[in-house]
């Protein structure tokens, strides 16, 4: 069936004087859309494009009024509007229906008059109605609202509800229309570069927020024991990852250290390491430890994951109130260093350990006492330390031994808590010949032992 094409025309507000004018009177419903004969289709129309033209800036202006006779004329304002180097390409729509469908993404602008009648449905009494109607069609359009002089209100009331302008029609020349199309656009660009920027501030806010639950403040207040730690996520411009970690004292004088690492590092791993950090911290102020703390963390992980893929590992250690010996539970986790008064590091026992959290429905983590010491430094790390390359890509991954050996090169030349941490990171990201591809975490508990 037919369909009425309303007029396009290409005015130049550089005086260049008027294009010929596209008037399409019907086109048959090929897919085409209300765009067709816009003078695009074979190069040689008015919209043939030159290098002359890709050196101006071109905007597109819809304009909808109720005005059967078109005495607002608006090619012909744009074109006594002068040398403004702008070319404007002018599309007519007469009714709200017929600007829904020439409301492409190729246009920069609506004028919209502020006298059309009120669409279907809206309440009768409100005379912004058609307004509103264009601001919902077009919310990433700059919109101008079009008005009598004798109401200057309705006009500030446009503007108050979403209009980047107003116009006062019998006030209108061509320099103020192009003036006037040209500072809506740049608005609406302004606006929505605002709007970009708050979005970005607010996920960086939530973003600071969940790395907090993820990267907590530890509680050690009345313990001799010092803590430091570092973490980098794996992800590119990201604040945080999959593995967490955390370090507390409870009552009894125990200092409680766990870290652990869901499989992955994006934002829903991110999430998951939070809630298991918070659980781990709950359940071990109520005064569970070892298997029966890690089959309670289980169960939270079944069931916050998002699929039964979804793993987690973890390591956990409990030293004593004379910071002499510690209890160790590995889900499989690598085992953490100690390093005595000699300076040497060693892997701790890691034979005993159990299988990761969300792996087996009814596993056991059985928890191996270790002797420390009176003077040591305990350090605990995420695999995405010893997953690095020994040379660059292609070579070698660091390892466990590896590790150990940089660690004990490290501790030889002064190295301790966040100097060593420093030192480890950034050897291990060195050897690897660019950042490490998986998160990484690291926490160190150094106690220096009696004196004298």
């Amino acid at each position: 069936m037919p369909v009425s094409v309303p007029r396009q025309r290409i005015v130049s507000a550089a005086g260049q004087g008027e294009t010929t004018a596209m008037d399409a009177t019907a086109v048959t419903d090929t897919g085409t859309g209300p765009d067709a004969g816009t003078g695009t289709g074979t190069g040689t129309g008015p919209t043939a494009d030159t290098g002359a033209d890709r050196d101006r800036t071109d905007l597109t202006l819809l304009v909808v009024e109720d005005d059967p006779a078109g005495s607002l004329a608006v090619p012909e304002l744009l074109d006594a509007a002068g040398k403004a180097g702008t070319r404007v390409r002018i599309r007519t729509a007469r009714n709200l229906t017929e600007a829904e469908r020439l409301l492409t993404d190729d246009v920069h602008c609506v004028l919209v008059d502020l006298a059309l009648p009120v669409p279907r449905g809206a309440a009768d009494e409100d005379p912004l109605a058609p307004l509103r109607h264009i601001l919902r069609l077009a919310p990433r359009h700059a919109v101008l609202a079009l008005a009598p002089s004798a109401d200057a209100e309705l006009a500030a009331e446009a503007v108050r509800a979403g209009a980047q302008d107003h116009l006062f029609r019998e006030e209108l020349d061509g320099r103020l229309l192009s003036r006037a199309i040209r500072y809506a656009v740049e608005r609406k660009r302004n606006d929505a570069a605002k709007a970009k920027l708050a979005e970005s501030r607010l996920r960086a806010q939530e973003n600071a927020r969940l790395e907090r639950g993820l990267l907590p403040t530890p509680l050690l207040e009345g313990s001799d024991l010092r803590f430091a730690a570092r973490y980098r996520p794996g992800r590119s411009r990201a604040l945080l990852g999959g593995d967490f970690y955390d370090v507390v004292r409870t009552p009894d004088g125990t200092v409680h250290a766990m870290i652990g690492d869901v499989c992955g590092h994006g934002p829903d791993e991110a999430a998951l390491g939070v809630e298991l950090r918070i659980a781990w911290r709950a359940l071990t102020f109520a005064g569970l430890c070892g298997d029966e703390l890690l089959s309670t963390l289980q169960r939270v992980l079944e069931h916050e994951r998002e699929s039964e893929e979804i793993f987690a590992t973890l390591c956990t250690v409990d030293i004593a109130p004379d910071g002499r010996r510690a209890g160790l539970c590995l889900a499989g986790h690598p085992a953490p260093l100690v390093a005595h008064r000699d300076g040497t590091a060693r892997l701790l026992p890691y034979e005993d350990g159990g299988p990761a959290l969300g792996l087996l429905p009814h596993a056991r983590w059985p928890r191996r006492q270790v002797e420390l010491g009176g003077a040591w430094s305990l350090l605990l790390y995420t695999d995405g330390l010893i997953e690095g390359r020994t040379a660059g890509p292609g070579s070698p991954r660091l390892g466990q031994d590896g590790m150990v050996g940089m660690i004990n090169r490290q501790l030889a030349g002064g190295l301790r808590g966040e100097a060593l941490l420093e030192a480890a990171m950034a050897e291990a990201r060195s050897l690897n010949g660019g950042e490490l591809t998986d998160d990484v975490a690291l926490l160190a508990l150094e106690r220096e032992g009696p004196r004298g």
